[in-house]
């Protein structure tokens, strides 16, 4: 009876554990290749905007954080720096900044999702005609899979 226990609880520990890895490296794995530093700089030159994203927010943590330098413009969003890897992130304009998963949910409904974001170090974000980003003040990374806060950076 104990060994059998043991090994439903070792078995258990190591599929919970497999499990945790898979959802962590699968995006890292499916990711399609970031835009090089050379592409970045030449849509950011566009910008209107410019802010940085910090890992020193509320809640960003050890799995959750994003650093870098953001660009803002009129035809698309582009980032040039790390993320954190992780599934379905979101990239959202606000009208106010937030740093916390609960400020993110309060007034989510006051902002607007520009696209997604495929890759983790670098990305270009088309930014759709129907939206003017000089509406909003400030860029958020969110994983719509876990309602999670990634990073945000105030940009006016």
């Amino acid at each position: 009876m104990k060994k059998s226990l043991l090994l439903a609880l070792t078995h258990t520990l190591s599929a919970a554990v497999g499990f945790a890895l898979g959802i962590y490296a699968l995006p890292i794995l499916i990711a399609p290749p970031a835009p090089s530093g050379e592409e970045v700089a030449a849509q950011a030159t566009a910008a209107r905007h410019e802010a940085h994203f910090r890992r020193d927010l509320k809640d960003s943590d050890a799995l959750h954080w994003g650093e870098g330098k953001v660009s803002i413009g009129a035809e698309a969003i582009v980032f040039e720096g790390e993320l954190a890897p992780g599934p379905d992130y979101k990239l959202y304009l606000s009208p106010e900044f937030v740093e916390t998963e609960a400020d993110f949910l309060r007034l989510k409904a006051s902002m607007v999702r520009v696209g997604d974001v495929r890759t983790f170090r670098n990305f270009v974000v088309p930014v759709p005609a129907s939206i003017n980003p000089s509406d909003y003040s400030s860029v958020i990374v969110w994983c719509e899979t876990f309602n999670q806060f990634i990073t945000a950076a105030r940009y006016r």
